[in-house]
C-alpha cells in the first residue's frame, strides 16, 4: 500500500471555537474549521504554480533534450518536452486541468489561470503542422502526438475535446476547429460501442464497459451539443449516462462498480473511488449545458442525486474517501475526494441538491483534501492510472504519486466550487455546537435557545 496516501498531520484545534476552556471541543487529525476564500485561493495558486513549472511548451529532441526551433523541417526524434513529472499536454487528465483552470479564473478573477490554458493551446496549434509533417514522413505510430493526429480510443480525445470546446466558447487560445472536429467525430461516430449504442471498450474482454468512460465520452458529446446547438449530441450524451448507469450502478448501494464484461456479468464488483468520481464530474458537466426541456434532463438529475447520496455514506473521518469506497482498509485517495467535493459543492451552488444535507460533506471533503496539497503545490495521495481489474489485490496496491495528473484538475475544480459555496448568497453557514450547518436562507429561522 502507498503510505504517502495515508498522511494526516494533526492535531488541529478548531479556530472557530472561541472558548479556550471548552472541555467538549477535541483536537482533530485534519483542520476541522471553516475554510476561507483567501486560503482556498492561495491553494489554487500554489497548484497552478506547480503545473506551470511541470508543463513546458517546447519542442525538443528526444535524444539530446535540446530545443528544436526550426519547425519547418521535421526530424524523427522531435517530441513535446516533458519534465520529471512526465505530464502530457494531450492527456485526458489535462482536459480536467483546463476545466479547473477555467473555473478558477471565473471565481477568482485571476487571468493567470486562463493564461495557463492559452499557453498550452497556443503551443498545440502552433506545432500541429510540424507534427503532422513528422507523422507523414516517419509514420503516425512513431508520432509523439499520435492521439492528436489519429485517435484510437476515448482516452485519446474525449476529455481534451471537451476542454478545447470550453476554451473556444470562452475565447481562450486558438479555436483549433480541425482538432475538435477530429476528436468529436471519433467520440460520436468511431468509438467502439455495444449494440445498444453504449460507449464501450474491447478490453479487458471483447465487450467491456468502464465507468471511467462516462467522463471520457459524455462531456465531449455534451459540449458538442452546446457548441453546435444540434440536439443529437445531447441525445447521445443522455443515452450514455442512462445506459451505462443501467449496467454499472448498484441501486442498493447507490455507487458505481468500476466495470462490466458482457461475457461475465456476474463477476465480483469493485467500487473504485475514481470511477465514481468520473461519473459525478460527467453528469455535472452534462447538466450544466443540457437544455432543461430535454427529456433526459430529469433522469440525469435523478442519477446524479442518487450517486451523491450513496457516496456520502462512505466518507471517512478524515473527510477523504477510500480507494475502494466500501472497503475501509484501502487507502484514502485524493483524486476521487476532489471529484466528490466538486460534485457536492457544484450541485449545491446550482440548486440541484440541498445544502442542509450536503454542505458540511463538501466542507469536510475540502478539509481533508487540503492536507494533501504540499508546499510545492503538488497534490499527494493520488492513485496512478488504473485499469479495470478483476481482483482486489490490484486495487488495494495501486501506487499513489504526486506525478499522477488525475488529482490536479479535480483539485482546481473542487477549490473553485468551494469558493463559490462560501460566497453563495442563498446559504447561511452556521457554526453551532462545535459543528457546521449549511442552512438555506429561505428555509426558516433556526433556534438554539435550549442551549443558551
Amino acid at each position: 500500500m502507498a503510505t504517502a496516501s495515508l498522511r494526516a498531520d494533526g492535531p488541529y484545534h478548531n479556530r472557530d471555537n472561541k472558548d479556550p476552556n471548552d472541555s467538549g471541543e477535541p483536537t482533530y487529525p485534519v483542520p476541522y474549521q471553516l475554510p476561507t476564500v483567501g486560503e482556498i485561493t492561495e491553494t489554487l495558486e500554489r497548484v497552478r504554480g506547480f503545473l506551470e513549472s511541470a508543463t513546458p511548451t517546447r519542442v525538443v529532441s528526444r535524444t539530446t533534450g535540446k530545443a528544436i526551433t526550426d519547425l519547418t523541417t521535421p526530424v524523427a526524434d522531435a517530441v513535446m518536452e516533458r519534465t520529471e513529472a512526465n505530464f502530457s499536454l494531450l492527456a485526458y487528465e489535462m482536459g480536467v486541468v483546463h476545466a479547473g483552470m477555467l473555473r478558477a479564473a471565473a471565481v477568482t478573477g485571476d487571468k493567470a489561470f486562463t493564461a495557463f490554458t492559452a499557453r498550452h493551446l497556443d503551443f498545440i496549434g502552433r506545432t500541429l503542422p510540424y507534427f503532422q509533417a513528422q507523422a507523414e514522413k516517419f509514420g503516425v505510430d512513431r508520432s509523439p502526438v499520435r492521439g492528436l493526429l489519429e485517435p484510437r480510443a476515448l482516452d485519446d480525445c474525449g476529455s481534451m475535446c471537451a476542454a478545447l470546446i470550453r476554451a473556444r466558447l470562452a475565447k481562450i487560445g486558438p479555436e483549433l476547429k480541425p482538432v475538435i472536429d477530429r476528436w468529436s467525430d471519433w467520440v460520436g461516430h468511431k468509438q467502439y460501442r455495444l449494440a445498444d449504442g453504449t460507449l464501450a471498450r474491447q478490453r479487458p474482454q471483447a465487450q467491456s464497459l468502464w465507468a471511467d468512460d462516462i467522463y471520457m465520452g459524455v462531456p465531449a458529446l455534451a459540449e458538442m451539443g452546446h457548441l453546435t446547438g444540434d440536439r443529437a449530441w445531447f441525445d447521445d450524451a443522455v443515452k450514455n449516462v442512462v445506459q451505462m448507469s443501467g449496467y454499472l450502478f448498484n441501486k442498493q448501494l447507490n455507487i458505481y462498480t468500476h466495470g462490466w464484461n458482457a461475457n461475465n456479468p456476474d463477476a465480483p464488483q469493485f467500487y473504485w473511488g475514481r470511477a465514481n468520481g468520473w461519473a459525478v464530474l460527467a453528469m455535472c458537466d452534462l447538466l450544466d449545458v443540457l437544455p432543461k426541456d430535454h427529456p433526459g434532463y430529469a433522469p440525469v438529475m435523478a442519477q446524479l442525486r442518487a450517486v451523491l447520496r450513496g457516496v456520502a455514506q462512505y466518507q471517512s473521518g478524515l473527510g477523504l474517501w477510500h480507494q475502494l469506497l466500501d472497503r475501509n482498509d484501502t487507502y484514502l485517495e485524493t483524486s476521487c475526494t476532489a471529484m466528490f467535493v466538486y460534485g457536492y459543492a457544484h450541485a449545491i451552488n446550482q440548486g440541484w441538491i440541498s445544502p442542509t444535507t450536503y454542505g458540511s460533506i463538501a466542507q469536510a471533503g475540502w478539509v481533508g483534501l487540503s492536507t494533501r496539497i504540499n508546499a510545492k503545490g503538488q497534490v499527494e495521495g493520488t492513485c496512478v492510472g488504473t485499469t479495470f481489474a478483476s481482483d482486489p489485490i490490484y486495487y488495494y496496491n495501486r501506487p499513489a504519486s504526486v506525478y499522477a495528473l488525475h488529482g490536479y484538475g479535480p483539485t482546481l475544480l473542487a477549490g473553485s466550487e468551494m469558493i463559490k459555496l462560501l460566497k453563495n448568497p442563498a446559504v447561511d453557514i452556521q457554526i453551532k455546537l462545535r459543528t457546521y450547518h449549511y442552512v438555506p436562507k429561505d428555509g426558516g429561522a433556526t433556534s438554539y435557545r435550549e442551549h443558551e
